[in-house]
C-alpha cells in the first residue's frame, strides 16, 4: 500500500551488495511521518529516475535556462577509479547518497510522486534473502573510521563469548544459513556502534547479529526477549491498518520496535512515536539489516 502524503526527509548510505558482476546500493530512508525503511537500488535505477525527473521538471533541470537549474547532476565515478571492484562500488555509493540528499533539498521535488515511489520499498527490498553468493560491504562514514585510516582488522579484536537470549536465524557474511539456539555461545569479533555486532559460531561462520539478543550468562537469569525501548527492531512485510485504538497502522516495509511478545499472535510495538498492537504474522527479521551490519538497528539520520 502506498504511503499517504508521504515525504522522505533524509537518506543515508548503508552498504554495497555485489553478486557476480552486479552491484546494488542500499540506503536507509527516513520519512516525515516517522519511521525508516531500507531500499536497494542499482546504478541503472538511478539513471531511470534521473531521466524521469528531467522530463517532469524541465525548468528545475535547466532545460529552458541553465540559471534555473536546481536538480543535481547524476554523479559519475572519476575515470581513474572506474570499474566494478569494491572500492569503486563504495565510491559510487557515497556519490549516490550525495545525489539523493541534493534531491531532497529541493522541497517540491522531494514531495513528487516520482521521488516518493523511488524511495519506497519495492518487492525486491522485501524478499527473504539476497542473491546467492552476494558479497556485502558495510558503508562506514569517514568520520567514523578508526585512526589512522581504513577499517579495523576484525581478527585482531579480542573475541568475547556471549549467549543468545532466544533462537534467531539470519545469514552469515557469505549468504549461508546462520541459526542460533537459545543460550548458544557466540564469539563477538567486532562491536559496531549501530548495535549490530560481528559474531562467530563454533563452525567458524561469521554474521552480523543484533546486540540486544546477546548477553553474558548469569546463574538463574531469566530467558526471553528483552522488553522496553531496547527491544528488537523488525520490519512489517505488508501494510496494516489498525481496527481499534489499541492497534497501530503501519505502512509496508516500515521498521518497528517490538516492546513485548505474546503467544496470542499480537505483539506490543512502537512506531512513529506511538505504541500499539500488531499481528506477529506480519513481522519479519530485517534481512537487509541483518546482512548489512545494522541498518535496521540504526535510527536514520535527520537533516
Amino acid at each position: 500500500m502506498a504511503r499517504v502524503n508521504a515525504r522522505p526527509v533524509s537518506v543515508r548510505a548503508v552498504a554495497l551488495v555485489q553478486a557476480g558482476k552486479s552491484q546494488t546500493f542500499v540506503f536507509s530512508v527516513c520519512w516525515a511521518e516517522g519511521g525508516g525503511t531500507l531500499v536497494r537500488r542499482s546504478q541503472e535505477d538511478f539513471r531511470r529516475i534521473h531521466k524521469m525527473l528531467r522530463e517532469i521538471f524541465p525548468v528545475e533541470a535547466g532545460r529552458l535556462r541553465k540559471s534555473d537549474c536546481v536538480l543535481p547532476k547524476l554523479p559519475e565515478v572519476p575515470l581513474l577509479a572506474r570499474g566494478r571492484g569494491t572500492r569503486c562500488g563504495l565510491e559510487r555509493l557515497r556519490l549516490l547518497e550525495a545525489y539523493v540528499r541534493a534531491l531532497l533539498a529541493v522541497e517540491h521535488v522531494s514531495r513528487s510522486p516520482a521521488v516518493t515511489s523511488f524511495l519506497e520499498p519495492q518487492p525486491l527490498d522485501l524478499e527473504p534473502r539476497l542473491p546467492h553468493g552476494s558479497l556485502v560491504t558495510l558503508h562506514v562514514p569517514e568520520e567514523s573510521l578508526p585512526a589512522p585510516e581504513g577499517s579495523p582488522d576484525i581478527r585482531s579484536v579480542e573475541a568475547q563469548n556471549l549467549h543468545c537470549l532466544q533462537p534467531y536465524s539470519t545469514q552469515d557474511t557469505w549468504g549461508r544459513p546462520f541459526q542460533v539456539q537459545a543460550q548458544e555461545a557466540l564469539g563477538v569479533l567486532l562491536r559496531h556502534p549501530s548495535g549490530w555486532w560481528l559474531v562467530e559460531n563454533e563452525d567458524n561462520q561469521t554474521a552480523w547479529f543484533p546486540a540486544p539478543y546477546l548477553e553474558e550468562a548469569a546463574p538463574g537469569q531469566e530467558q526471553g526477549m528483552p522488553l522496553g525501548s531496547s527491544g528488537p527492531r523488525l520490519y512489517i512485510s505488508q501494510a496494516y491498518e489498525g481496527c481499534s485504538p489499541e492497534e497501530l497502522s503501519v505502512p509496508s516495509g516500515a521498521h518497528i520496535h517490538v516492546l513485548q511478545t505474546s503467544d496470542r499472535g499480537w505483539w506490543l510495538c512502537r512506531y512513529g512515536g506511538q505504541e500499539g498492537l500488531l499481528p506477529a504474522v506480519f513481522l519479519r527479521p530485517d534481512r537487509l539489516g541483518s546482512l548489512l551490519g545494522g541498518a535496521a538497528g540504526m535510527e536514520p539520520a535527520r537533516n
